[in-house]
């Protein structure tokens, strides 16, 4: 599971025979995520990607359910408080 942003960086090497310099850029895939009030960021490989999205995905699963779960309990107490009255 991971928590963070699936980005592409596009850049130019600047060696002046490379093919970035007539409009494609390079492109590498990175994560990046936020640690103790700093955005980090990780460079994948190219292998990676399929990995880190699923982790991703599996984080926004969790994090929905748990969102779901918490407007249950809100709910609940609610009922009961109403029940009280």
């Amino acid at each position: 599971m991971l928590h963070g942003t699936l980005t592409t960086f596009r850049r130019r090497c600047g060696k002046p025979g490379c093919r970035c310099v007539g409009g494609e850029p390079h492109e590498s895939p990175a994560l990046t995520y936020t640690e103790d009030g700093r955005t980090k960021t990780l460079t994948l490989g190219a292998a990676e990607v399929a990995e880190v999205k699923a982790a991703l995905a599996r984080f926004e699963s969790a994090r929905a359910d748990l969102e779901a779960q918490a407007r249950e309990g809100v709910a609940a107490l609610r009922a009961r408080r109403g029940a009280s009255k």
